[in-house]
């Protein structure tokens, strides 16, 4: 099985990733982030680099892509390949960051991977607001994010709403990130998991 955690940046991805993969014993899978060599270039000059980036996202999500569905058991997954193309590929190009000819060679690219893999069984989206996803990124201090202005944060929320309840096709678990702390609340964390136990084995707390 395959369970995909979607969200924006500093929404709390990789701590729900972490705290399922221990509770319900799968493997977690998390996307190269720290060690992607385009990344600090990429927000020091974004009209520049930002084919290279997302070509190189899609080819790290795509391999992941094709070891989860070669998989045996359960992995869950942080942010799929599928994010990178409906909302941070889509958003660079609605900035005028990738010329028409990138986009389509972009896009010509992915449609040729996903006649290979299936979607996730299951798309877990950590819905959260701006402000939220602010304090979050302060606080874990990544040099590279801290430069990162509000209206590229908002414009990402749109596109992740967009993609959610109008562009994605698989089962889809939205979480209202804003008032829970799972990650220091184990009533928040509980309450995530008995909609997720809901969602794919129909049980009820």
């Amino acid at each position: 099985m395959h369970i995909a955690i979607a969200g924006n940046i500093g929404s709390g991805k990789s701590t729900l990733t972490r705290m399922l993969a221990r509770h319900y014993g799968w493997e977690a899978r998390f996307e190269a982030v720290d060690h992607n060599p385009y990344l600090e270039d990429y927000y020091r000059d974004l009209q520049r680099w930002s084919f290279n980036l997302e070509v190189y996202f899609l080819k790290e999500r795509f391999r992941d892509l094709i070891a989860i569905s070669q998989a045996q058991h359960t992995i869950v997954q942080d942010r799929s390949i599928f994010e990178g193309v409906y909302v941070f590929m889509q958003n660079n190009k609605a900035m005028g960051h990738l010329s028409d000819r990138d986009y389509q060679t972009y896009m010509e690219l992915f449609e040729q991977m996903m006649s290979l893999v299936r979607l996730p069984d299951l798309m877990i989206y950590l819905r959260a607001s701006v402000p939220h996803l602010v304090g979050n990124i302060q606080k874990r201090g990544r040099g590279y994010e801290q430069a990162l202005q509000l209206d590229y944060l908002e414009n990402l929320n749109r596109r992740y709403d967009d993609f959610i309840y109008h562009q994605y096709k698989g089962r889809v678990m939205v979480v209202d990130k804003d008032p829970l702390d799972f990650q220091n609340n184990p009533k928040d964390f509980a309450q995530i998991i008995d909609q997720i136990d809901r969602t794919l084995f129909g049980l009820f707390s």
